[in-house]
């Protein structure tokens, strides 16, 4: 038996990575410290299923509570790591308790970037959502005709947005950019989407900031736009970004770039210290990226737990997405960072359609709406790191499947 791993964090990348070692029988000891009280459980949902009352926190759970005993998994719950004695191969606990380890695994994930108090971002009322207890929170404020204000028209934005029309509120969504998904999709997936949230009823209102919230009595009451426009307000949800949790490792000295570099072995800079998932920036196609999905996290997890029961296999990203959003689905293959051309495709149904990225005449990536044929051609076709002729792509009446036969 090896000494022990340590893993910091309680989210998808950390239960990824013990259960992949325990099905690759390594059985070494593990300690998981989790922030949270709960055990491990999936988090997209929240802001989805969760939010709209249709799956309760038992069915989130990646285990029952039982398989981490079962499997010599230690788990210590409401627990964070505070501190990284690199030296002494030690990690020291906010109960005052240390751990030593010969292995240590950063999954700390990243969190929710919040509205400033000086606008009123602590004001009742306004909610960011990273766990189940602010989920439970906005539910309970998510009352039908009631006014929600939406800061922030990116994927999570308009999610929350979808979620709150659904339960009967009144939405506006305000992006500061000169339009949603300014920084993850092209214009053609920008307007797709918008015009999908506005045939809802939703007022999406792009090159717009919010100034300040207003409130009475500590309950935010109205929002001050950068256009000059006073909009009443119920509820406020920001859905603003992320930031990595990289603090513990930039206070142990190991590099960090908007969080915690590895390398194509989910290394830090320290060997002995592993990260991934949302908190990891690792290489790809010649940049450093943080991919914030969950096939990240598992895969970029799975293949550090390789690699620590002694493997040496790199871990090769092969990135997909998805964001629900009324009855539509979104499935994103591969990652548009730098194209330089896009077309839409018409899909077979009604309402399907998909846009195409390329990158110097190269296929990168493709955004289906309700289009699982042309989600998975993609897909195929990005990993087989293959780029049909433009003019069959772009022919209604070529069969997709057959481009990767």
């Amino acid at each position: 038996m090896t000494g022990r791993l340590v893993v910091a964090g309680g989210g998808q990348a950390a239960f990824a990575l013990v259960a992949k070692l325990r099905a690759l029988k390594d059985e070494r000891p593990i300690t998981i410290i989790a922030a949270e009280a709960s055990h491990p459980y999936q988090r997209p949902p929240l802001s989805k299923k969760y939010l709209l009352g249709e799956a309760d926190l038992s069915r989130l759970m990646f285990r029952p509570e039982n398989w981490y005993a079962e499997n010599g998994v230690e788990i210590r719950l409401a627990t964070e790591v505070t501190s990284i004695d690199r030296a002494a191969k030690r990690v020291a606990l906010n109960d005052g308790s240390t751990l030593d380890y010969e292995f240590l695994a950063l999954a700390t994930g990243a969190t929710p970037r919040r509205l400033p108090a000086g606008i009123g971002g602590d004001l009742d009322g306004v909610f960011t959502v990273r766990d189940y207890r602010d989920a439970d929170r906005l539910g309970l404020e998510m009352q039908e005709g009631r006014r929600a204000l939406v800061v922030g028209g990116g994927y999570i934005g308009l999610e929350a947005a979808a979620v709150a029309r659904g339960r009967g509120l009144h939405v506006t969504v305000i992006e500061m950019a000169d339009r949603i998904l300014a920084r993850v999709a092209s214009p053609a997936t920008a307007t797709i989407l918008k015009a999908i949230h506005t045939a809802r009823g939703v007022d999406v209102r792009e090159k717009t900031g919010l100034v300040r919230l207003l409130g009475e009595n500590g309950r935010v009451t109205g929002a001050e736009l950068t256009d000059g426009f006073v909009l009443p307000v119920d509820v406020v949800i920001a859905g603003i970004g992320v930031a990595a949790n990289d603090a513990l490792a930039r206070e142990a000295g190991l590099e960090v770039a908007n969080g915690i570099v590895v390398d194509e072995h989910a290394r830090t800079s320290d060997p002995s210290i592993f990260a991934m998932g949302d908190c990891a920036v690792l290489p790809f196609e010649g940049s450093r990226v943080r991919l914030e999905s969950v096939q990240n996290a598992v895969d970029q997890a799975e293949a550090a737990a390789a690699v620590i029961a002694g493997g040496d296999a790199p871990y090769e990203p092969k990135p997909w997405f998805w964001s629900d959003q009324y009855d539509v689905k979104l499935q994103i293959a591969g990652f548009c960072m730098g194209f330089d051309d896009t077309f839409v495709r018409p899909g077979q149904r009604e309402g399907s359609v998909s846009v195409w990225y390329f990158r110097d005449g190269r296929l990168i990536a493709v955004d289906a709406v309700n289009d699982a044929k042309a989600y998975v051609v993609g897909k195929k076709l990005i990993e087989m790191g293959r780029t049909p002729e433009r003019a069959l792509l772009e022919d209604p009446a070529t069969d997709l499947k057959a481009l990767t036969l």
